[in-house]
């Protein structure tokens, strides 16, 4: 099963008010190993950015005045993402955002059927606590120090921990084929079995002449 961890970040907290996207980000995993087929992007969102959006996450209005608009990336973003299942830390927030953006292109938007919610299966699992996803790292023991800024990619690095332990299961691991187990236990057979040796046919007939003799002792 292959999946998409996708993160975004803002101008403001609602595409209702005419905030937009300023980065986008997905990471690839199949079984929840990364791939390493990443799709990341700044974004020129056409209008300011708030001193409130700029403190969160470092990307000022010059600086993104330089970087391609939405339309310029959603081609690419629509093919990296289509068929698979969405896995978002709070997707009310992030969809849509998002399908504002495509509904602005006529594009198709994102159907909830291929989104899973990290936020409320948070929510399912600890009630009444702080589900945030830097919360559910400090729960999960999952290293924050790079985290200076919100940055949609080191989010979704994040997030796939999180998800990880949200599911009670151990970091995936690259498994091994039938053959390279064969292997492994021919080695370890050869290395620890001791070699065996036939006896002569002097040393039989010494053992035959031994068992005779005891035999006499205790029967006879």
């Amino acid at each position: 099963m292959t999946e998409i961890f996708l993160d975004i970040e803002t101008t403001g907290l609602s595409f209702r008010d005419n905030h937009r996207i300023v980065e986008i980000a997905c990471i690839e995993t199949s079984e929840l190993i990364p791939t390493k087929k990443i799709f990341h992007k700044i974004i020129n969102p056409e209008r300011n950015v708030p001193d409130e959006a700029y403190k969160i996450h470092g990307f000022s209005t010059d600086f993104l005045r330089k970087k391609p608009k939405f339309a310029e990336i959603c081609d690419e973003l629509i093919s990296f993402v289509k068929g698979k299942d969405l896995i978002i830390h709070n997707a009310s927030f992030d969809i849509p955002f998002i399908n504002f953006e495509l509904k602005l292109l006529n594009k198709d938007i994102i159907k909830d059927n291929k989104i899973i919610d990290t936020l409320e299966l948070a929510r399912t699992k600890f009630p009444g606590s702080s589900n945030s996803l830097d919360a559910l790292c400090r729960r999960f023991n999952v290293d924050l120090s790079r985290r200076t800024k919100h940055n949609a990619l080191l989010d979704c690095d994040l997030l796939r921990e999180v998800y990880i332990n949200l599911l009670d299961a151990k970091e995936p691991k690259l498994s091994f084929n039938n053959d390279n187990l064969k292997v492994v236990k021919t080695k370890k057979f050869t290395e620890h079995s001791k070699k065996i040796i036939s006896p002569s046919l002097d040393e039989l007939k010494n053992h035959e002449n031994f068992l005779k003799v005891e035999l006499k002792k205790n029967f006879y």
